[in-house]
């Protein structure tokens, strides 16, 4: 990243006044604030590989201690629905195909 694109971040959360919320997901998400209950309920994790975070399967399965559903995917990233809206909808159909059988 150069040094005109860090300016221009670094000038989008200034002047927008975000930068406090945007830094609040990364502070919630450290070692100190994750005694959170465990989530037992079907859950479906797909990884792209350009979101911010790309958690491995074990730490995904201590969250999420029902997982149905981990795969990790060529293409896509934070908005992955928008980017890759065909992959995205297929991994919604495959995630959430053992449910329809209950």
């Amino acid at each position: 990243m150069g040094r005109d694109e860090i300016l221009d971040n670094i000038t989008l959360y200034w002047l927008t006044n975000t930068a406090t919320s945007s830094g609040r997901i990364y502070w919630e998400s450290s070692a100190g604030n994750s005694k959170l209950a465990p989530i037992a309920i079907p859950a479906a994790v797909t990884i792209f590989p350009g979101e911010v975070y790309r958690p491995p399967k074990d730490w995904v399965a201590r969250a999420y201690h029902n997982l149905i559903y981990y795969n990790r995917v060529d293409k896509g990233g934070h908005f992955a629905a928008w980017e890759e809206p065909e992959l995205f909808s297929a991994e919604l159909r495959a995630a959430f195909r053992p449910l329809r059988r209950l």
